[in-house]
């Protein structure tokens, strides 16, 4: 085939993948690594591979684990306690252990290094506040209500935000 003619097939070959059928393909089952954001009605999809290379310090072998990434990607939540669960009567905790992205610049010496974790919960307003003092680390992150939990979160002058779905007990 001439030079003109594969340009000609590889541009409508790549049209082609631009179009829509009016559906969207739904994703393979059970090979991915995030829980599709729909079975929990949160934004946010709980990865269960890898850990981002910048989290995993202290980790040693596998790295995969339960993990939500913050929308702008400077903090990551290790769910320990996956699913989160509302009033756990026993087992394992709701416990959290946050990793927050090296800064690229050094932070403001004025700015509180306590994580400051906002959270509202959808559909509802309710919002409740719950800290981590001395910023990303190890927490036990307990919320009032079932439900999805849109979560803005603020240490050392930085912000991310990242929705966590807590289940009923």
């Amino acid at each position: 085939m001439s030079r003109p003619g594969r340009i000609s097939l590889v541009s409508v070959l790549l049209l082609g993948g631009c179009t829509s059928s009016g559906s969207p393909t739904p994703p393979p089952a059970a090979s991915s690594a995030a829980t599709p954001a729909a079975s929990t009605g949160c934004h946010s999809p709980v990865a269960t591979g890898r850990l981002p290379d910048w989290a995993d310090a202290g980790f040693s072998g596998d790295t995969r684990m339960a993990h939500v990434l913050g929308d702008r990607g400077e903090i990551v939540a290790i769910l320990f306690g996956h699913p989160l669960t509302v009033s756990r009567s026993g087992g394992p905790t709701n416990k959290i252990l946050w990793v927050g992205r090296p800064a690229s610049a050094s932070p403001d010496p004025a700015a509180s290094t306590t994580l400051v974790i906002t959270a509202t919960r959808d559909g509802s307003g309710a919002r409740v506040t719950r800290e981590v003092a001395g910023g990303p680390g190890p927490s036990i992150v307990d919320l009032p209500a079932a439900g999805c939990w849109h979560l803005r979160l603020a240490w050392s002058g930085r912000v991310d935000t990242m929705d966590l779905a807590y289940a009923a007990a």
